[in-house]
């Protein structure tokens, strides 16, 4: 996908998301995410079959904050660590920006669906920078080298998974990056080099 059409779709995801978080899901029309992104309504079903087709591109937006965050970290700390800070500022923005009753959509969708588990894309950016991640603390030896990086980034995100799920169950009642920042270390230690 070229890059215009890269940001041409980000922008509708990115508009979409905040309009849902300010109006919710039902009150957003698609001519006030066509509005929102400064795009066109061609533009809108060019990517989109409708409004529906959306609840699928929340795995695009975690993707993005994901990659905006990765210039952020520093070289020099441990890749555990950098994980760690990864989870926390996704969950950080997903209890402050995203509708929880969107979220459990989202959730719920990838259990009922036939077709594609947008989570489970194991070519989204998400699972390309863990696998690097992962690697790479292998390599400096943060991460012990008798888990394959696959297993490391399946049990990650299953954690993480877990987490949100939970979270949506309990109503959000307790703040996610909190508990993820406190929880996770403990649920992924093993992975860390002694």
């Amino acid at each position: 996908m070229a890059k215009r059409q890269r940001n041409t779709r980000s922008k509708i995801v990115s508009a979409a998301w905040e309009l849902f978080y300010e109006h919710g899901y039902d009150n957003t029309t698609v001519d006030d995410i066509v509005e929102r992104s400064q795009t066109s309504k061609g533009s809108f079903y060019h990517y989109f079959a409708g409004k529906d087709a959306l609840l699928s591109s929340l795995s695009t937006l975690f993707d993005e904050k994901y990659e905006a965050l990765v210039p952020e970290l520093d070289p020099e700390q441990d890749r555990f660590e950098q994980l760690i800070f990864l989870n926390h500022e996704l969950f950080f923005m997903i209890e402050n920006a995203i509708s929880l009753e969107l979220l459990i959509r989202l959730m719920s969708t990838q259990l009922t669906t036939a077709s594609e588990k947008h989570l489970m894309d194991q070519n989204r950016y998400y699972f390309r920078i863990l696998r690097k991640l992962c690697t790479e603390g292998q390599q400096r030896g943060d991460l012990r080298q008798d888990i394959s990086v696959g297993e490391m980034v399946r049990v990650y995100a299953l954690q993480e998974r877990a987490l949100l799920y939970d979270w949506c169950i309990s109503g959000g009642n307790y703040s996610l990056s909190q508990y993820s920042t406190n929880l996770l270390p403990q649920l992924l230690g093993y992975f860390r080099n002694k």
